[in-house]
């Protein structure tokens, strides 16, 4: 089975993602600073590294293998401009020239929907993202959910009632599907089955295609 390597593997979506990839069989490892390492779920490895700089774990990612790049600023905000091009921006370009180093098999990103009328800042980081993995010639998947629900983050349900209104209205209904909400464990569901795909090229999952697949449990199982 194909060897998985983790970057933001403590945190919202890499915890949860760890345990159901190691639960399912796959050896995983992730890249953690030597303090954050007690975060790491049991099961997986441990890499001692730095995600703002390649250099300090690149040699530990085997040739052939996956790599998760889950790496970004905590609760994105209109605000923080800056952080998302010093922390996202950089850990990404810092996960793939890592992954091209080793010639990664597959290399999975969570981007963000787009267009939408708010949250410029964080989305014009995520599109230079996804342009340097487009450059890069890695075969990649990269996933393009909107807001993610979930501990700490529940406060959108409130606005389910509206989401279905516009749902409904066929001038509104695309963008409404485009920046619908998804479930954590939906995410971790097409991560899973993300992962376990073979991708040739550029792989796009918008938010419908996120809770088709997250919807169902069992994602290794369902790529095979």
């Amino acid at each position: 089975m194909r060897q998985v390597i983790v970057t933001g593997g403590t945190g919202y979506l890499g915890r949860p993602l760890i345990r159901t990839l190691c639960a399912e069989g796959l050896r995983v490892n992730s890249v953690a600073r030597p303090q954050s390492m007690v975060k790491i779920p049991p099961g997986c490895g441990a890499i001692a590294g730095d995600a703002l700089d390649s250099r300090t774990y690149q040699d530990q990612v085997p040739a052939g293998s996956t790599f998760v790049h889950l790496v970004g600023v905590a609760h994105p905000a209109p605000w923080k401009g800056a952080e998302f091009r010093s922390i996202d921006l950089v850990s990404l370009e810092q996960s793939v020239a890592a992954a091209k180093r080793a010639s990664v098999a597959h290399f999975v990103f969570v981007s963000v929907a787009h267009p939408a009328p708010v949250m410029k800042a964080f989305i014009e980081v995520r599109m230079k993202c996804e342009q340097t993995i487009r450059e890069s010639g890695l075969n990649a998947t990269i996933l393009r959910p909107w807001y993610i629900l979930g501990p700490g983050h529940y406060w959108p349900y409130v606005l389910a009632p509206v989401y279905k209104t516009l749902e409904a209205i066929p001038g509104t209904r695309q963008g409404a599907v485009r920046l619908g909400l998804v479930t954590r464990s939906q995410m971790v569901n097409a991560l899973a089955a993300a992962i376990a795909s073979d991708t040739a090229g550029i792989r796009v999952l918008e938010t419908a295609e996120i809770r088709a697949l997250g919807s169902k449990p069992g994602g290794l199982a369902r790529a095979a």
